[in-house]
């Protein structure tokens, strides 16, 4: 009888970073009945901690792995479209300084970039010009270089939006739940949740990112593929230049760092350092300087650690493909499929790899490797499917319409808002009507209404979700004012361990 009551599902999908989430979307807009378990906080690991970019991965060129490159590229393009609220084109100036490459190069790559692109809304290279003082004045050097297009993304609520997207389509999201073990049963897993359900399921996704190797050690099983661990950390400081492009810079070891505009001050990243495990995320005083000395190779003003207001680590779960060198490890994917060797037991797809970019691409390869087994037909759902809020024809116009039926919220904070929630806003927004109806209001502008929207519809289960990942309004909170909104939180919302 207990056996009959158990949940089933048709996928289990371990891991809520965005490889997780995008399948769990794929899925479930195929009609699967999905279960999403997360340990931690939706994006709570590597997919919080990116370099912010969807970008076809111009450096990638220069270990000849044009598929990742085009692919990226080509899903670059839908993006963009897809969520246009928090995606946004943003204009790369490379400085043909300290260059380890020569020009024609260079000039040669982007060529290729803008080739294995196509069709594309985004603006394509050009050399710099003499009228590009706004890009060459921050500069120690002169005027050589070029200029390119790539993307900004907010990592953390793109995650969510695609979580979002599959619970509105029946898949279940659960956060701060763990599989604590799962076997096959035949046709079917098996698994206990650390929430006391024992759920059985037709087929498991192990999509845990820099955990994966250590879930598949948990199950019992040997993969033939494995997992690098890469730690890449960024650092913030004081905005360096003015304007909304960024910088791609060349650095004498051959790797490239970004500079990027974030939160009114300058991202700068990233590093590559191999690590043994994924609680490994923390930057270590070399890499702050090294980050610093990059920046201060090619701009006039110049930095040290201690104006670093404050930082980020990702590991980094890559596919072991043999490189040497860290900076030469492939960033594309590998999905791995076990059946025991009997078509017949319950499939397991294991994903070794990937970037924020290609994760829709992914979820569409993970539903087709996986259907056969489970006898059915993947459809692809999500190619031309705007993400929730991102049903956005023109960003600029939106923001004037909700400027004009929201006018209490101000230009800074109706801006803010638009670009987290997009369309969603008038959901979010439904039945305030003037600025008291926004309730408490805490730094930044960050309203009650929207910490309990997050609670509500985006999973959020403590402060740091709130502050850190869905709205990054952490990074200019006071320690007292932080404190405030915790007392606030923990005082409406259950406690979370």
């Amino acid at each position: 009888m207990l056996r009959d009551m158990m949940q089933s599902y048709d996928l289990l999908i371990v891991g809520g970073g965005i490889n997780g989430a995008a399948i769990a979307r794929e899925a479930a807009l195929n009609g699967l009945s999905v279960l999403l378990v997360e340990k931690g906080d939706l994006a709570g690991a590597t997919s919080s901690a990116s370099t912010k970019l969807i970008h076809g991965g111009l450096r990638y060129l220069e270990y000849y792995d044009f598929k990742l490159v085009a692919e990226a590229l080509r899903e670059r393009e839908r993006l963009v479209k897809a969520a246009p609220h928090i995606i946004r084109p943003l204009r790369f100036v490379l400085p043909h300084e300290n260059a380890v490459r020569p020009w024609w190069m260079v000039r040669a790559g982007l060529y290729l970039y803008d080739w294995l692109g196509g069709r594309m809304t985004l603006k394509r290279s050009r050399g710099l010009r003499a009228s590009d003082t706004a890009y060459t004045a921050p500069l120690k050097g002169g005027a050589r270089g070029f200029v390119y297009s790539d993307a900004f993304v907010d990592d953390s609520r793109l995650t969510v939006l695609n979580a979002i997207d599959a619970h509105d389509n029946g898949a279940e999201i659960a956060v701060r739940t763990e599989l604590t073990s799962a076997r096959r049963d035949g046709k079917l897993w098996r698994a206990t949740l650390s929430d006391g359900r024992d759920i059985t399921a037709r087929a498991l996704v192990n999509a845990a990112g820099p955990w994966v190797a250590e879930l598949l050690a948990r199950l019992g099983i040997n993969a033939s593929a494995g997992v690098r661990l890469v730690k890449g950390s960024h650092i913030v400081v004081p905005k360096l230049y003015d304007g909304t492009h960024a910088y791609i810079l060349q650095l004498a070891d051959r790797r490239i760092v970004f500079a990027i505009p974030y939160q009114g001050q300058t991202e700068i990243g990233t590093t590559d350092i191999p690590v043994d495990r994924p609680e490994d995320a923390v930057i270590d005083a070399g890499e702050i300087a090294y980050l610093c000395d990059a920046a201060n190779q090619h701009f006039k003003r110049q930095i040290t650690p201690a104006d670093v207001t404050s930082t980020w680590s990702g590991v980094r779960p890559l596919y072991d493909d043999g490189a040497s060198e860290a900076k030469a490890v492939t960033r594309d994917y590998v999905l791995e499929l076990d059946t025991q060797g009997d078509a017949g037991a319950a499939p397991l797809l294991s994903v070794f790899g990937g970037k924020i970019t290609t994760a829709r691409h992914l979820a569409e390869e993970a539903l087709e490797k996986i259907a056969p087994p489970l006898g059915i037909t993947m459809r692809q759902m999500t190619r031309s499917r705007a993400l929730p809020g991102g049903d956005i024809p023109d960003f600029a116009k939106y923001l004037v319409q909700v400027r004009e039926r929201w006018p209490f919220l101000g230009d800074a904070r109706s801006e803010r808002m638009a670009r987290a929630y997009g369309t969603l806003l008038g959901d979010l927004l439904a039945d305030v009507a003037d600025e008291a109806a926004l309730g408490e209001i805490f730094a930044d502008d960050l309203t009650e209404v929207e910490a309990r929207w997050m609670y509500s519809r985006e999973w959020a289960r403590a402060p740091a979700d709130v502050l850190d990942r869905r709205s990054k309004i952490g990074l200019h909170m006071a320690d007292v004012e932080r404190e405030r909104f915790e007392a606030w939180w923990n005082a409406r919302f259950p406690q979370v361990a």
